[in-house]
C-alpha cells in the first residue's frame, strides 16, 4: 500500500495501517524533536504524544500537505504548548517564592502580613501597581497614568479589576447582608 492508501485505511480504523504509518514516520519525528528540544527524553515523550494525537485526529488530516509535515506541525505545537506550560509553572513558582520571602521579611521585622497583602501579591504587576498607587498612596488616576505611562482610563480600569480580584480572593462581598433586594 502507498501512503495515501495507508492513511485512508487508518482513517477507517485499521490498526495495521496505523502501525505502518507509525513505523515509517516515528524515527523522523524523534530526530526532528531531538533537534528542537535538545533533550532525547523530552523528544521521545513528545513523539509518543504526537503519535497518540495522530491516532485521535487522523480524521482531520486533509492530504493537502505531506503526512510527515502534518505530524511535524502537531509535534511542534505540542512542544510549544509544553514549553509555555513549563514557563507559566516556573513563573508561578517564582511568584510564590517571592511572596513567601516578602512575607518572611516583613514578619521578621515585626511588620504585619495581612490577608490583603497576600491577595495583592497574587495580582499581576499590571493590576497591583496602579491599585497600590491609588489606595495606599492616594494618587489620582491622571497621576497614575503619568507615572506608568498609560491613559488615566486604563489606570482606572486596572484599579477596578485589581480590587475585584482582591475582593474575590478575600471573599469580600460588598452587598449588604440581611436585606432583600426587590427586582
Amino acid at each position: 500500500m502507498d501512503e495515501k492508501e495507508l492513511i485512508n485505511s487508518a482513517k477507517k480504523g485499521d490498526h495495521r495501517s496505523f502501525a505502518v504509518l507509525f513505523r515509517n514516520h516515528y524515527p523522523l519525528l524523534v530526530k526532528y524533536l531531538m533537534k528542537i528540544t535538545m533533550n532525547p527524553d523530552i523528544a521521545e515523550e513528545i513523539a509518543q504524544a504526537t503519535m497518540a494525537k495522530c491516532v485521535e485526529k487522523i480524521h482531520l488530516f486533509n492530504g493537502k500537505s505531506k503526512f510527515s509535515s502534518w505530524l511535524i506541525s502537531i509535534a511542534t505545537n505540542m512542544y510549544i504548548d509544553q514549553h509555555r506550560k513549563k514557563k507559566r509553572e516556573r513563573e508561578w513558582n517564582e511568584g510564590e517564592a517571592t511572596s513567601r520571602k516578602l512575607q518572611w521579611h516583613m514578619e521578621s521585622k515585626n511588620e504585619e502580613w495581612t490577608d490583603a497583602l497576600a491577595a495583592l501579591s497574587r495580582l499581576t504587576d499590571e493590576m497591583r501597581i496602579p491599585l497600590i498607587l491609588k489606595h495606599y498612596y492616594g494618587y489620582s488616576y491622571d497621576e497614575i497614568g503619568e507615572i506608568l505611562n498609560i491613559a488615566a482610563g486604563t489606570a482606572k480600569s486596572r484599579v477596578h479589576h485589581g480590587l475585584l480580584a482582591v475582593r474575590r480572593e478575600l471573599k469580600v462581598d460588598d452587598k449588604p447582608k440581611g436585606k432583600l433586594v426587590k427586582r
